[in-house]
């Protein structure tokens, strides 16, 4: 696997401070195969006008497995690129890189059809961000409660190796794929999604399913958390951006 460095930027630690030029990562391996995986729309989670629901199926295990072992070949590390989070909040190792254009197209293939078209007017620009922010969390550590930010779009330009920032549209869903779950052993480690307080919906991690809701940072937007892992068994999750017009 060629890995190559797309871009620095600065990046967050978890209990505070900033580490300088946190790489983020791109390789030319493929994380798709060729028996593609059977997304299924499983539930609608949306409450009080906040938009949220499951597809299940949108990896198979084996594409999971495919993309943990390439973020560990980047390997973890505290400091998060480009996020900025309290101390204490974000209790987790990441790796932030840019994904095969041919695969996030794929992927995008997989879940276009339960997406919405528009939000607030805004059309869909029928792709994903190919930046992929992946985040590893061992025994005890989780996310407390957050708004997840809206962001531009990012790609690849093969032929330089450098992650370009596009110049129209920004996300307005947050996509977190679960890359392990219960029937591998994880313990805790579910999604908590909240009205305030008050936790309305808990989402187990399965491999291969994704967790979709709103975002930015407005009334609209979908608090939530993620619980703390419990035991050895290693949680992997991706949060890639959805992307509408911004105009």
């Amino acid at each position: 696997m060629r890995v190559g460095i797309a871009a620095l930027d600065y990046g967050s630690l978890p209990d505070g401070g900033r580490e300088v030029d946190t790489p983020i990562f791109s390789t030319d391996e493929s994380f798709l195969i060729q028996q593609e995986a059977q997304a299924t729309f499983t539930k609608d989670l949306s409450f009080e006008g906040k938009k949220a629901f499951l597809i299940d199926g949108v990896l198979s295990v084996d594409e999971c497995n495919r993309v943990i072992n390439i973020t560990e070949k980047f390997g973890f590390r505290a400091a998060a690129p480009g996020i900025q989070t309290p101390p204490g909040m974000r209790q987790n190792t990441t790796v932030h890189w840019m994904a095969n254009p041919a695969d996030v197209a794929e992927l995008y293939r997989r879940v276009s059809p339960f997406l919405p078209s528009e939000i607030e007017g805004k059309a869909s620009m029928e792709c994903l961000s190919h930046r992929f922010n992946t985040y590893r969390y061992t025994d005890g550590q989780q996310f407390r409660p957050h708004l997840d930010g809206d962001w531009p779009g990012f790609s690849i330009n093969l032929s330089l190796n450098k992650m370009e920032e596009w110049d129209r549209g920004r996300s307005m869903m947050s996509m977190l794929l679960y890359l392990n779950g219960s029937q591998d052993g994880l313990n805790g480690g579910e999604t908590l999604l909240m009205n305030g307080s008050e936790i309305v919906h808990r989402v187990v991690p399965e491999s291969g399913r994704a967790l979709f809701f709103r975002h930015g940072i407005h009334s609209g937007s979908v608090m939530h958390s993620g619980a703390p892992v419990i035991g050895l068994i290693k949680k992997y999750v991706m949060r890639i951006n959805v992307m509408y017009e911004s105009g």
